[in-house]
């Protein structure tokens, strides 16, 4: 797998002719502008650049998107870390809760991951070909869309929370202690889907500053409610588990309001009029259409998490709070990397409006070797240092050994998935969501499963055997996805 991600990065300089051109005139562009210290460019890119991300640095546009979207990540990962920090001092059954409701809440988070890459590419497009009222139309419909999914999808799950547990497969205990948290999760995804397409908005239109800040909004309010409604701190009642949920549920609807204010306000790049405030079909067909590969698209991804969370609780509360834990922690460090690649599929989605395909191509190559450093390292500190990151989070004796291996078998395959990540947001900012569907049904469903369930069950491997399975199917995925991106037939999409 290691020599999948090099074979990656080694291509770069490798470009057709095209591109060699496009960075010898960067080369001379660079030269002749002002140039700027790297901490005067990190704080233009924290309070929002102005800058067309269609010409001059290359490297400087990647730098000015992906600081704000890698801090943007680095935020919404505390949702996952600081809820699994609390809770794991209730024990393995409200670990386990919160394990098997995450798995249930990733067909969500596929719906709107799927419905956000789409708003990101259509917004992108029409900001490179410098139509911003496009734009804003492409949001509004988008934010419609998200309302009609949201509904349909929470007001089922609101009803049927403690069932859904059972059908997981939860203990009678976990049952009983777990049912107001799953509710809440699932019952209030109108709030993660809303968060994830209006921030998604703003990416596609370059405001990634904006994004970030929105998430601090939403972050600090979780973080002040999070123990005050596990533990019942001061005025607050104590509701152990459903604490956790209603305090992450409490920060993203907050951070929903200030993103509708935020887009209504307007920014330089974005501003939704109240003319705008009605369905285009057409739009809404083409979004739609884009949306459905996309969510397809990350619903392979994440059934393929429950099916792993159903082989793993076969094993016992302990070896699932372990998986739990374990995942919560490489979340951490991989929302940040998929702040790298949503910066990729910014400037793919722009410099293909712009009608420079081979600047954005560059753009990838480089981005993903950026995110194969920083995943690289991150990787060889969690195998060092496995155990004492894990007692961060729980005391549990039986927990500790079991989240420590997962941790450690995980981290062996983040070369490989730091450049499968930004390959396949390169297709989705393309507007080409099939490619990377694709790749995932055989990656995911065709791969990973049955090879998570042979080594678990048939080899005796126990729950290392499926995380064994994880590491093995990223690393076909990320060599699968440089082929496929390396061919080009992306640069043709249209949205």
């Amino acid at each position: 797998m290691f020599h999948c991600g090099l074979a990656c990065a080694a291509s770069c300089p490798s470009l057709d002719a095209g591109a060699e051109s496009l960075v010898f005139m960067e080369a001379i562009s660079t030269a002749i502008q002002p140039q700027r210290s790297l901490w005067s460019s990190l704080v233009e890119a924290v309070r929002g650049s102005h800058q067309d991300y269609t010409a001059g640095s290359l490297n400087r546009a990647i730098l000015l998107l992906a600081v704000p979207m890698v801090l943007e990540m680095v935020l919404e990962s505390l949702f996952a870390v600081v809820d699994v920090l609390w809770v794991g001092r209730l024990g393995a059954n409200a670990v386990a809760t919160v394990g098997l409701t995450e798995s249930m809440l990733s067909l969500v988070f596929a719906v709107g991951m799927g419905l956000s890459l789409s708003t990101t590419a259509m917004v992108a497009r029409r900001i490179g070909e410098k139509d911003p009222e496009g734009a804003a139309v492409a949001a509004v419909q988008a934010i419609a869309l998200g309302l009609i999914v949201s509904l349909a999808i929470g007001l089922p799950c609101l009803l049927l929370a403690p069932r859904l547990l059972q059908w997981m497969g939860a203990s009678p205990e976990i049952v009983s202690v777990g049912s107001g948290y799953t509710r809440i999760c699932l019952g209030g995804s109108c709030a993660v889907l809303l968060l994830f397409l209006n921030n998604a908005i703003f990416r596609g239109a370059g405001d990634a500053a904006i994004a970030m800040r929105l998430l601090w909004v939403s972050n600090i309010i979780n973080l002040v409610l999070d123990p005050c409604l596990i533990f019942g701190w001061g005025p607050f009642p104590r509701m152990g588990v459903t604490g956790a949920a209603l305090a992450t549920f409490t920060g993203r609807s907050i951070g929903v309001i200030y993103q509708f204010y935020r887009l209504l306000k307007g920014t330089e790049r974005i501003r939704i009029l109240t003319r705008q405030l009605h369905l285009r079909l057409d739009v809404l067909w083409r979004l739609v259409r884009v949306s459905l590969t996309g969510i397809l698209q990350f619903a392979i991804a994440h059934t393929s998490w429950i099916g792993l969370v159903r082989i793993v609780s076969i094993f016992g509360a302990a070896a699932l709070a372990g998986y739990t834990i374990a995942i919560r922690i490489v979340i951490f460090v991989i929302l940040p990397s998929w702040g790298l690649s949503n910066a990729a599929a910014t400037l793919v989605g722009q410099n293909l409006g712009a009608g420079k395909p081979d600047r954005a191509e560059t753009a990838v190559w480089r981005t993903g070797l950026y995110n194969m450093l920083f995943l690289g390292t991150v990787g060889v500190l969690f195998v060092l240092f496995a155990e004492p990151v894990v007692r961060i989070f729980t005391n549990d004796a039986a927990v500790i050994p079991l989240a420590a291996s997962c941790l450690r078998i995980l981290s062996y395959g983040n070369i490989g998935y730091a450049s499968g990540m930004v390959m396949l947001q390169a297709f989705n900012g393309a507007g080409d969501t099939i490619t990377p569907t694709v790749v995932n049904f055989f990656g995911f469903w065709l791969l990973e499963i049955p090879l998570a369930y042979w080594l678990a069950i048939r080899m005796r491997m126990e729950s290392s055997g499926a995380f064994w399975a994880i590491v093995v199917a990223e690393a076909a995925i990320a060599g699968a996805s440089a082929i496929l991106f390396k061919q080009g037939r992306w640069k043709r999409q249209k949205i």
